[in-house]
C-alpha cells in the first residue's frame, strides 16, 4: 500500500479577500494557491464566500492530478492589532474541499495573537469618519 498523501491548506480569510495556498506536510513546496481576486473581477466580491469556493475548484483540480486525497486546514484571520475573526470566505472554502471529495483530518486556528504587542491604529479616540 503507498503512503497516504497528505497536503495543508493554508486558508488566509480577511474582510478583504481570501488566499488559499496548499503545500507538502512540511510547508516548504507550494502545490497550489488561489485568492478570491483571481476568480471575480470586482473588489467587493473578493473576500466573497462565492470567490472562496471557485478559488477552491481551481485548487481542487491541481490537487486531484497530484493525487492528494487527506488534507490538514489552517484557517488564520488577520490578527496581530488586526481583526481575529476569519472573513467570510474561510468556512465557505473548507465546505467547498470537503464537498470536493477531500478528507479533512483537521482544522485549525492559526491566527496570530499579540501577547501585548503593539497599539491599534487610530489614535486616542479612534478613527473618525
Amino acid at each position: 500500500m503507498p503512503p497516504k498523501k497528505i497536503a495543508i491548506a493554508h486558508i488566509y480569510s480577511s474582510h478583504n479577500n481570501t488566499i488559499i495556498t496548499v503545500t507538502d506536510i512540511t510547508g516548504a513546496e507550494t502545490i497550489a494557491k488561489a485568492s478570491g481576486g483571481m476568480v471575480v473581477k470586482a473588489d467587493r466580491d473578493e473576500p466573497s464566500p462565492y470567490a472562496a469556493m471557485k478559488a477552491v475548484s481551481l485548487i481542487a483540480d491541481k490537487l486531484r492530478e497530484r493525487g492528494i486525497r487527506d488534507i490538514i486546514v489552517k484557517v488564520r484571520a488577520p490578527g496581530g492589532n488586526r481583526s481575529h475573526h476569519p472573513g467570510p470566505g474561510a468556512q465557505a472554502a473548507i465546505r467547498a474541499l470537503a464537498r470536493a471529495g477531500f478528507n479533512i483530518l483537521k482544522i485549525e486556528d492559526v491566527t496570530p495573537i499579540p501577547h501585548d504587542g503593539t497599539r491599534k491604529p487610530g489614535g486616542k479616540r479612534g478613527r473618525r469618519v
